[in-house]
Protein backbone atom coordinates (compact mmCIF):
# COMPACT_ATOMS: atom_id res chain seq x y z
CA UNK A 1 0.00 0.00 0.00
CA UNK A 2 0.72 3.26 -0.55
CA UNK A 3 2.29 5.53 2.31
CA UNK A 4 3.78 8.89 2.03
CA UNK A 5 4.09 12.30 4.78
CA UNK A 6 4.75 15.19 3.04
CA UNK A 7 6.02 18.10 5.53
CA UNK A 8 5.63 20.98 3.81
CA UNK A 9 7.31 24.29 4.89
CA UNK A 10 5.23 27.39 4.65
CA UNK A 11 7.48 30.88 3.45
CA UNK A 12 8.40 30.87 0.10
CA UNK A 13 6.88 27.37 -0.82
CA UNK A 14 3.21 27.28 0.60
CA UNK A 15 2.86 31.48 0.46
CA UNK A 16 4.93 34.34 0.74
CA UNK A 17 3.13 36.69 3.18
CA UNK A 18 5.17 39.98 2.64
CA UNK A 19 6.62 42.18 4.97
CA UNK A 20 4.28 41.20 8.09
CA UNK A 21 6.47 38.03 9.61
CA UNK A 22 9.56 39.74 9.61
CA UNK A 23 7.84 42.35 11.31
CA UNK A 24 5.98 40.32 13.80
CA UNK A 25 9.84 39.08 14.76
CA UNK A 26 11.24 42.75 14.34
CA UNK A 27 8.78 44.07 16.95
CA UNK A 28 8.79 41.17 19.23
CA UNK A 29 12.95 41.56 19.58
CA UNK A 30 12.47 45.59 19.89
CA UNK A 31 9.75 45.07 22.82
CA UNK A 32 11.75 42.19 24.68
CA UNK A 33 15.05 44.13 24.26
CA UNK A 34 13.58 47.95 24.84
CA UNK A 35 15.36 48.70 21.54
CA UNK A 36 14.46 51.99 19.46
CA UNK A 37 15.94 49.65 15.86
CA UNK A 38 17.11 46.11 15.35
CA UNK A 39 19.61 44.72 13.21
CA UNK A 40 18.81 42.93 10.17
CA UNK A 41 19.39 39.55 9.05
CA UNK A 42 18.73 37.11 6.33
CA UNK A 43 15.36 35.07 7.37
CA UNK A 44 14.93 32.38 4.93
CA UNK A 45 14.93 29.35 5.80
CA UNK A 46 15.96 29.83 9.73
CA UNK A 47 13.59 29.04 12.77
CA UNK A 48 12.32 31.93 14.28
CA UNK A 49 14.08 31.46 17.66
CA UNK A 50 17.10 31.43 15.75
CA UNK A 51 16.24 34.90 13.73
CA UNK A 52 15.12 36.30 17.15
CA UNK A 53 18.56 35.42 18.89
CA UNK A 54 20.33 36.57 15.72
CA UNK A 55 19.01 39.89 15.85
CA UNK A 56 19.47 39.94 20.06
CA UNK A 57 23.00 39.29 19.83
CA UNK A 58 24.15 41.45 16.58
CA UNK A 59 22.19 44.58 18.82
CA UNK A 60 24.40 43.75 21.54
CA UNK A 61 22.52 41.85 24.28
CA UNK A 62 25.17 39.54 26.41
CA UNK A 63 24.13 36.04 25.80
CA UNK A 64 22.49 35.62 29.64
CA UNK A 65 20.14 38.58 28.33
CA UNK A 66 19.85 37.06 24.99
CA UNK A 67 18.49 33.71 26.46
CA UNK A 68 15.95 35.47 28.74
CA UNK A 69 15.00 37.91 26.03
CA UNK A 70 14.15 35.27 23.60
CA UNK A 71 11.01 33.84 24.66
CA UNK A 72 9.61 37.14 25.47
CA UNK A 73 10.10 38.10 22.25
CA UNK A 74 8.85 35.10 20.25
CA UNK A 75 5.69 35.95 22.43
CA UNK A 76 5.45 39.32 21.02
CA UNK A 77 6.24 38.08 17.46
CA UNK A 78 2.92 35.83 18.27
CA UNK A 79 0.49 38.57 19.36
CA UNK A 80 1.90 40.65 16.44
CA UNK A 81 1.35 38.52 13.68
CA UNK A 82 -2.17 37.19 15.44
CA UNK A 83 -2.76 40.97 14.58
CA UNK A 84 -2.05 40.86 11.10
CA UNK A 85 -4.11 38.50 9.22
CA UNK A 86 -6.00 41.02 6.95
CA UNK A 87 -2.65 42.33 6.19
CA UNK A 88 -1.32 38.70 5.31
CA UNK A 89 -4.37 38.48 3.25
CA UNK A 90 -4.11 41.78 1.27
CA UNK A 91 -0.41 41.23 0.45
CA UNK A 92 0.46 37.77 0.77
CA UNK A 93 0.03 35.45 -2.04
CA UNK A 94 -0.14 31.48 -2.65
CA UNK A 95 2.14 30.32 -4.30
CA UNK A 96 1.02 28.82 -8.12
CA UNK A 97 -0.20 25.29 -7.93
CA UNK A 98 -0.44 25.01 -3.89
CA UNK A 99 -3.75 24.41 -3.81
CA UNK A 100 -4.20 22.22 -7.10
CA UNK A 101 -1.03 20.02 -5.13
CA UNK A 102 -2.80 19.98 -1.71
CA UNK A 103 -5.93 18.74 -3.10
CA UNK A 104 -4.16 16.22 -5.37
CA UNK A 105 -2.38 14.73 -2.81
CA UNK A 106 -5.56 14.81 -0.06
CA UNK A 107 -7.37 12.10 -2.29
CA UNK A 108 -4.41 9.82 -2.80
CA UNK A 109 -4.58 7.30 -0.06
CA UNK A 110 -2.21 6.51 2.04
CA UNK A 111 -0.77 10.09 1.86
CA UNK A 112 -0.76 12.52 4.93
CA UNK A 113 0.45 16.15 4.53
CA UNK A 114 2.02 18.26 7.45
CA UNK A 115 4.19 21.07 8.06
CA UNK A 116 7.86 21.11 8.59
CA UNK A 117 8.75 25.11 9.21
CA UNK A 118 10.79 27.27 10.98
CA UNK A 119 8.06 29.48 12.46
CA UNK A 120 6.94 29.18 15.78
CA UNK A 121 3.99 27.15 15.52
CA UNK A 122 0.94 29.57 16.34
CA UNK A 123 2.57 31.70 13.86
CA UNK A 124 2.17 28.94 11.36
CA UNK A 125 -1.58 28.04 12.05
CA UNK A 126 -2.28 31.40 11.37
CA UNK A 127 -0.15 31.67 8.05
CA UNK A 128 -1.65 28.31 6.26
CA UNK A 129 -5.05 29.03 8.51
CA UNK A 130 -5.32 33.09 7.00
CA UNK A 131 -5.03 31.63 3.44
CA UNK A 132 -7.42 28.59 3.88
CA UNK A 133 -4.58 26.06 3.43
CA UNK A 134 -5.49 23.79 6.37
CA UNK A 135 -7.83 21.63 5.31
CA UNK A 136 -5.43 19.03 4.17
CA UNK A 137 -2.89 19.63 6.58
CA UNK A 138 -2.35 17.94 9.91
CA UNK A 139 -0.92 20.41 12.13
CA UNK A 140 -0.53 18.25 14.93
CA UNK A 141 1.59 15.83 13.52
CA UNK A 142 4.22 18.67 12.11
CA UNK A 143 7.44 20.39 13.36
CA UNK A 144 7.85 23.70 13.83
CA UNK A 145 10.48 26.62 15.51
CA UNK A 146 8.73 25.75 18.69
CA UNK A 147 10.22 22.39 19.12
CA UNK A 148 13.79 22.90 17.79
CA UNK A 149 15.93 26.06 17.13
CA UNK A 150 17.68 24.08 14.49
CA UNK A 151 15.91 23.33 11.63
CA UNK A 152 17.98 19.97 11.04
CA UNK A 153 16.68 18.91 14.41
CA UNK A 154 13.00 18.64 13.20
CA UNK A 155 12.01 15.58 10.67
CA UNK A 156 12.95 13.78 13.69
CA UNK A 157 10.48 14.94 15.84
CA UNK A 158 7.43 15.03 12.76
CA UNK A 159 8.60 11.68 12.27
CA UNK A 160 7.93 10.52 16.37
CA UNK A 161 4.65 12.54 16.51
CA UNK A 162 3.02 11.22 13.17
CA UNK A 163 4.32 7.76 15.34
CA UNK A 164 2.61 8.83 18.80
CA UNK A 165 -0.25 10.32 17.46
CA UNK A 166 -1.33 8.60 14.39
CA UNK A 167 0.12 5.29 14.95
CA UNK A 168 2.09 5.71 11.83
CA UNK A 169 5.76 5.07 11.09
CA UNK A 170 6.78 5.88 7.96
CA UNK A 171 9.86 4.25 6.27
CA UNK A 172 12.73 7.25 4.91
CA UNK A 173 11.54 6.93 1.42
CA UNK A 174 8.25 7.87 2.22
CA UNK A 175 8.89 11.10 3.86
CA UNK A 176 9.25 14.36 1.74
CA UNK A 177 10.44 17.56 3.09
CA UNK A 178 9.31 20.08 0.26
CA UNK A 179 10.89 23.54 0.53
CA UNK A 180 12.50 26.65 -1.08
CA UNK A 181 15.91 27.01 0.70
CA UNK A 182 18.94 25.35 1.11
CA UNK A 183 18.44 24.70 4.62
CA UNK A 184 15.26 22.98 3.75
CA UNK A 185 17.45 20.51 2.27
CA UNK A 186 20.01 20.22 4.92
CA UNK A 187 16.85 19.57 7.17
CA UNK A 188 15.65 16.59 4.86
CA UNK A 189 19.18 15.21 4.61
CA UNK A 190 19.44 15.62 8.26
CA UNK A 191 16.61 13.25 8.45
CA UNK A 192 17.55 10.71 6.13
CA UNK A 193 14.31 11.53 3.83
CA UNK A 194 13.74 13.42 0.74
CA UNK A 195 13.43 16.48 -0.35
CA UNK A 196 11.66 18.87 -3.11
CA UNK A 197 12.71 22.13 -3.59
CA UNK A 198 10.61 24.49 -5.39
CA UNK A 199 12.37 28.29 -6.85
CA UNK A 200 9.53 30.50 -5.57
CA UNK A 201 11.31 31.64 -2.27
CA UNK A 202 12.47 34.71 -2.06
CA UNK A 203 16.07 34.30 -4.16
CA UNK A 204 14.17 32.84 -6.35
CA UNK A 205 14.97 29.64 -8.79
CA UNK A 206 17.93 30.51 -9.48
CA UNK A 207 19.11 30.29 -5.97
CA UNK A 208 18.29 26.70 -5.46
CA UNK A 209 18.50 25.20 -9.21
CA UNK A 210 21.58 23.30 -8.51
CA UNK A 211 20.27 22.03 -5.01
CA UNK A 212 21.28 18.05 -4.85
CA UNK A 213 17.50 17.31 -3.58
CA UNK A 214 15.85 14.82 -4.99
CA UNK A 215 13.66 17.04 -7.46
CA UNK A 216 14.07 20.96 -7.96
CA UNK A 217 10.97 22.68 -9.99
CA UNK A 218 10.81 26.25 -10.48
CA UNK A 219 7.14 25.94 -8.89
CA UNK A 220 4.16 23.66 -8.21
CA UNK A 221 2.10 24.49 -11.04
CA UNK A 222 2.23 21.41 -12.67
CA UNK A 223 0.28 19.12 -10.39
CA UNK A 224 0.65 16.22 -12.24
CA UNK A 225 4.33 16.44 -12.71
CA UNK A 226 4.68 16.71 -9.32
CA UNK A 227 2.21 14.62 -7.72
CA UNK A 228 3.98 11.60 -10.05
CA UNK A 229 7.52 12.83 -8.25
CA UNK A 230 6.32 12.18 -4.67
CA UNK A 231 3.99 9.67 -4.88
CA UNK A 232 4.92 7.85 -8.21
CA UNK A 233 8.18 6.42 -7.30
Amino acid sequence: MLRRLILWDIDGTLVSTGPAGRLALELGVRRAAGLDEVPHVAMGGKTDPLIVRELLTLAGLAPADVDRAVPVALEWAREALAAQTERLRVEGVVHPGVRELLDALSGVDGVRQSLLTGNIFPNALVKVRTFGLERHLDPEIGAYGTDHADRDGLVPIALERAKGRRGETYRPEEVWVIGDTARDLSCARAGGVRCLIVGTGHDGFDAVRALEADAVVENLADTDLVLETLVGA
